[in-house]
Parts: structure tokens; sequence; C-alpha cells
């Protein structure tokens, strides 16, 4: 029977780095696109890292009820697409999902029975040094991400599992994922229907 993993964790934490050595390791899930308002960063690729769509695109989307959740993080609009994940799970996928933590409030509550595995930096200061490092946000635009940060970390009983994210270390995150899946499939889980 077909897992829903959500994935979420601070901005910064290296959510999109585990999901993308997940997938050049051949980890079988479907791994879902997120729709996206903001503007692309440096290398990241159309359908690839986001389907980059415009703001009249989105609230059309959510008008017909495209997403399984969506959000608006730091000014630019998020959103988890029902059609890609219904596909994948109709032919017996498991999906995996990167939401920001209210996202995982919101599929928790549609769908109880996914398993929300949450990242987290082995300390503050750690994040705060892999965000500069990243050179895309301004001192305002960084103090408010780690601000978010912070109180990310307060709600991790939203989630049925944390994984530390060391720099450097992302085998450790992806084996740990892996086990999660692992034990959840030995586990009768109910279906997943009416996504």
């Amino acid at each position: 029977m077909p897992l829903l993993v959500v994935l979420s964790g601070p901005s910064g934490v290296g959510k999109d780095t585990v999901l993308l050595q997940m997938k050049r390791q051949g980890c079988p899930f479907h791994y879902v696109i997120t729709a996206t308002t903001r503007p692309r960063r440096g290398k990241e690729k159309e359908d690839i890292d986001y389907h980059f769509i415009t703001e009249k695109q989105f609230q059309q989307m959510i008008d017909d009820g495209e997403f399984l959740e969506w959000a608006n993080v730091y000014g630019n609009f998020y959103g988890v697409p029902k059609k890609e994940m219904r596909q994948a799970m109709d032919r017996g996928m498991d999906v995996i999902v990167k939401v920001d933590v209210q996202g995982v409030a919101t599929i928790k509550k549609k769908i109880p029975q996914a398993i929300s595995i949450f990242i987290e930096p082995p300390s503050i200061e750690g994040l705060e040094r892999r965000l500069k490092g990243r050179h895309s946000e301004n001192p305002a635009d960084l103090a408010l991400r780690l601000g978010k940060a912070r109180e990310e970390m307060k709600d991790l009983s939203l989630f049925d599992y944390v994984l530390t994210s060391h720099q450097g270390k992302v085998d450790e995150v992806i084996a740990g994922i892996e086990t999660i899946v692992n034990n959840e499939k030995q586990q009768a889980r109910p279906k997943i229907i009416n996504i």
C-alpha cells in the first residue's frame, strides 16, 4: 500500500539537498513538485525544482481545488498539486512531498495516516551559517527565516519523526527516512483515499 511521506523543516536545513540526493540514488518515491509564485533561483529548473507559475495561475488552481495544501510563505505562494500525487499513488508508488510546518498541519488534518518527518538543524547557529552561506537572503530576510525556524522547532509534536541534519551528512538523513518508511511499511496503515 502506498505511503504519503510529508517532509518539513526550517528554511536552509537541507530539505532540497536531501530530496535531490534521494533522486540521484534512485530511492523509489514519486517526488511531488511544488507549485510556486516565487522567482526562480540560480540553477533551478521548471518542472524539476518547482512548477513556477504566476499568481493568477495559482489563484485559479486554488479556486479549482487543485491543491492538497497551499500557503503564502515569505510573500510567495507554494502549493502541493493533488493530481500528481493521486496519479503516483494509483500506480502504487510511495509519494514524498516537501512542505512547511503549516502545510504539515493541514495535510495531517486531511490525511491523518500520512507520515510526517521534521528535519531539524543541529543548532540555530548552524542553521544561520547555512543560510548565510547561500547568499540568497538580505539581513532582514535572514532574521525573519531564523525567527520562523525557532517557531517551527516548537511545533515538533505535529510530527511522527524528527531527524537531525548535520552539515555534509545528507546520507544519514536519507538512511533515517528509508528506515522510517521501511518500518511504516511493516505496519498495517489504512489506505489513503480521496486526495
